[in-house]
């Protein structure tokens, strides 16, 4: 317990002499710091919030912050297909670590595959939680395959923890479904679901679930396509494919 709370302090004094910038920038010097300690390829933090209509499409979620293009793109693929151990981690309240994703490949029937092609070896999520309450993920990758050690993994959970109050504190009173004090890309989508639920006269969830299928149907991101619809040079009609 000594020694946790030791790395906890070295890492809490790592992050105050950079100064005392606001917590978008708090965040992506914690994805710094995993990339530096955990010896990992690329970071990424997400928040994430939970369905309410039953549905079944999964939680919603949003960008906070990416180290590199990859991790951007393992975190846009997961919200496209609507699976990945991003999911997992924060379904599961738990730690999803797996040192070789070619061995994994099957898991995931389509983040697996889309994941390796990015250059995706291996892949490690932590959740963001306080007690029950999950925010979130912490996620890494590596471009080779291999496991976190002990150490690596007790400094995970310890970052993940840091993670978590800078989305708190980044929360500053809104609720953890509404994601709109988010500075991120990811914020079209959730502009482009409300206007789908409009067009299509369906719910929330079910917007989201059209505008996946569209994506991973033309192969593209989700992003882009939410640029789209919230552009107008996309619409969805009832009765007819989104094509």
């Amino acid at each position: 317990m000594v020694e946790v709370t030791d790395r906890r302090q070295r890492f809490l004094g790592l992050l105050s002499t950079e100064g005392k910038a606001d917590q978008g920038q708090r965040m992506s010097r914690i994805c710094a710091l995993c990339v530096a300690e955990l010896v990992v390829s690329g970071a990424g933090a997400t928040v994430l919030s939970e369905t309410r209509d039953g549905a079944g499409t999964g939680p919603h979620r949003a960008l906070v912050h990416a180290s590199n293009e990859v991790s951007a793109g393992l975190e846009d693929l997961q919200l496209t297909v609507g699976e990945g151990p991003c999911l997992d981690a924060f379904a599961q309240g738990g730690p999803v670590l797996i040192p070789d994703l070619a061995a994994a490949i099957g898991r995931w029937p389509a983040f697996g595959p889309a994941a390796a092609e990015l250059g995706v070896a291996a892949v490690f999520s932590f959740p963001l939680q306080v007690g029950v309450v999950r925010l979130g993920s912490l996620d890494f990758y590596r471009d080779q395959p291999g496991p976190l050690s002990r150490t690596q993994v007790t400094d995970a959970l310890i970052l993940a923890d840091l993670a978590t109050y800078a989305v708190i504190d980044q929360l500053d009173g809104h609720a953890a479904s509404d994601l709109s004090w988010l500075a991120d890309s990811h914020i079209e989508v959730h502009q482009a679901v409300g206007m789908v639920k409009v067009q299509l006269g369906i719910t929330s969830d079910a917007a989201l679930l059209r505008i996946r299928a569209y994506a991973y149907a033309h192969e593209v991101t989700l992003a882009l396509v939410a640029s789209q619809v919230v552009a107008r040079t996309l619409r969805f009609r009832p009765e007819e494919d989104s094509a």
